[in-house]
């Protein structure tokens, strides 16, 4: 593998040769023809809620016949939507990708209306007879019952569709202006005392600076710059809630959570068994951050400074050490881990560097057969290596869902995060076992500030939208109230652990995840204590775990959360498995402070 410092930019020609080639407009073409069938089956079949199911042969057919076209639809939809996804990202003035974004949101719109139409279809069906009728329907079974489960949601079909139409200028409108504001925000701030204008992600990057007056001078320039747009972005907090709120009502649901947790496919008691572990352990997180107070100098710590670098290893990684790292890393678990890993850099599949006009954050999607891209911001310390190992992780479990249809790997996020948090692990563990002292010290260090961020702040972040949620549903917030609630989920969850008056109220600007699907935090969670724990069962039994594991990544979409968990001898719904995890990383608390 050849090594190349700089950051590297993905490749999307071999896709298609432009957004503009014949390539691209044919795939268009397919897409509307393949749609036009679809729909044609669907009001021929006249598929919807019957009133007096009766499943026969014909049904039967039906079923087959509309479950591969959709097959077809969602694929071409799926490489469509991630390649013009990959010009949008990274860069958010592309006018052209932004046209061609738009011109697909009416096709999307008509494949939710048609999903939702199969839904009520399938409620309002015998389903033991359909599935002991057709083997397509006993390969996509857990769809199907989900999809039984999800009908009783579900309003009327012209209630449904009008929603579908609706989201385009609401919601999803919504999301798109947070996206497009966010992404061209500029920061004006002094560094090496000349005056700088920088875009948002990058000051935000400056977190990770040695110096601490870099950090404080980028927050409070942070802060200021949110401050110009918190209107816009409060209105669009307040109509995403408000929508989310009015859906759930009207679709029959408690409450956001219980449909959050229904999409999870997981339930109320696996949410609160993890949630009542992860408060108890938040004193050893406060341990944790007031140890990494001791180590910097400072009395407390700032927002500014978790995620300042400590130690005595001022190791300045570039982006091709930093790949080089992590494919040797992963060959300590498993070639085909590691051979995975290399495939990825040698076929250009990462995007790596920030710019202006490119969104913050990091993300995996598949786009077709095997291949993913892996979107990051590179920051040239350790933490950022993890990252690039949790992005592989998607792409991993991408390969291992490779054969599956659409319906088959319609994967949870709680699921989702199960094989980049134990790719990160491969590379921590491999770290603590063969580094240097100062390697070990920095790379524990760098474990416990994500861990602090997966289990403290995602409960901040869980809170918060908790809270918002609650009082959206009575009126309209305030930017004052929306930072009021996010200062107050903060302290009940950081707690001492961080100065009060460093906290940041506008985390509720700063993070994407609130203006699009509701309850877009504790999954994260679900992730990182799953995958520990499963990395627990691979270190007492190595060999037979490899194969279990892949065979549990290729099924996340076809079956629940607690089954799929229990084949591993664990049980969800209780606190005790949550509390094990936990563990561990207390553990690290531990050989941190004896460390220092």
């Amino acid at each position: 593998m050849a090594i190349v410092s700089a950051p590297p930019r993905w490749d999307m020609d071999v896709v298609f040769p432009g957004l503009e080639s014949a390539e691209f407009e044919a795939a268009r073409t397919l897409l509307d023809t393949e749609l036009k069938k679809l729909e044609g089956i669907f009001a021929v079949g006249k598929v919807g809620k019957w009133d007096s199911p009766t499943v026969g042969p014909d049904t039967i057919r039906l079923y087959e016949e509309l479950t591969a076209c959709f097959v077809k639809v969602l694929e071409t939809s799926r490489l469509l939507g991630s390649y013009i996804h990959s010009f949008v990202s990274t860069d958010s003035r592309n006018d052209l990708a932004l046209a061609r974004r738009s011109e697909m949101e009416p096709g999307q719109a008509t494949i939710r209306k048609l999903a939702k139409s199969l839904t009520a279809w399938i409620g309002s069906l015998d389903i033991e007879v359909l599935l002991a009728g057709s083997q397509v329907a006993r390969d996509h079974e857990f769809s199907i019952r989900k999809a039984k489960i999800g009908a009783q949601h579900l309003m009327t079909s012209l209630e449904e569709s009008l929603v579908s139409d609706m989201e385009l200028t609401g919601g999803n409108a919504w999301t798109k202006l947070y996206g497009n504001v966010t992404s061209q925000l500029n920061v004006s701030l002094v560094l090496n005392g000349k005056e700088q204008v920088i875009p948002i992600s990058e000051a935000r990057a400056l977190a990770y600076d040695a110096d601490r007056d870099v950090r404080k001078a980028a927050y409070e320039a942070e802060l200021k710059a949110w401050k110009t747009v918190e209107v816009p972005l409060a209105a669009a907090m307040n109509a995403i809630k408000g929508e989310t709120i009015n859906l759930a009502k009207h679709r029959g649901w408690g409450e956001p959570l219980d449909e959050a947790v229904y999409a999870c496919n997981m339930d109320r008691a696996s949410l609160e068994a993890m949630m009542t572990a992860a408060h108890e352990s938040f004193p050893h997180f406060r341990r944790y951050l007031k140890a990494k107070a001791k180590v910097l100098g400072v009395e407390q710590l700032g927002f500014y400074d978790l995620f300042a670098p400590v130690g005595n290893d001022d190791r300045n990684w570039e982006f091709g050490e930093a790949a080089d790292f992590v494919v040797r890393s992963f060959a300590s678990y498993s070639d085909k881990l590691s051979n995975f890993a290399k495939r990825s850099f040698d076929e250009n599949w990462h995007d790596a560097g920030p710019r202006p006009g490119k969104q913050d954050g990091a993300y995996c999607m598949g786009i077709r057969g095997d291949e993913s891209r892996l979107f990051m911001n590179f920051k040239p310390a350790f933490g950022a290596v993890s990252t690039l190992a949790h992005e592989l992780g998607h792409a991993y479990h991408n390969l291992c869902l490779y054969g599956r249809t659409p319906f088959q790997r319609a994967t949870p996020m709680t699921l989702a995060e199960t094989a980049s948090i134990f790719c990160e692990t491969i590379i921590r563990e491999n770290v603590l076992e063969h580094g240097t002292d100062s390697e070990k010290f920095t790379v524990l260090e760098a474990s416990l500030q994500g861990t602090c961020q997966v289990v403290v702040d995602i409960s901040s972040r869980y809170l918060f939208e908790k809270r918002t949620i609650e009082a959206r549903a009575k009126r309209e917030l305030s930017t004052s109230e929306l930072s009021d609630i996010m200062i107050g989920a903060q302290l009940d969850t950081y707690g001492d652990g961080l100065a009060p008056d460093a906290l940041h109220p506008y985390m509720w600007a700063a993070k994407s995840h609130y203006y699009g699907r509701c309850f877009y935090n504790f999954p994260y969670m679900f992730g990182l204590l799953f995958g520990l724990g499963l990395y627990a069962v691979y270190e007492k039994d190595p060999e037979n775990f490899k194969g279990r594991y892949d065979v549990l990544l290729s099924s996340t979409g076809l079956a629940d959360a607690a089954t799929l968990a229990d084949g591993f001898g664990i049980d969800i719904r209780t606190p005790d498995f949550w509390r094990a995890s936990l563990n561990k990383i207390k553990g690290d608390v531990d050989r941190f402070e004896s460390l220092i």
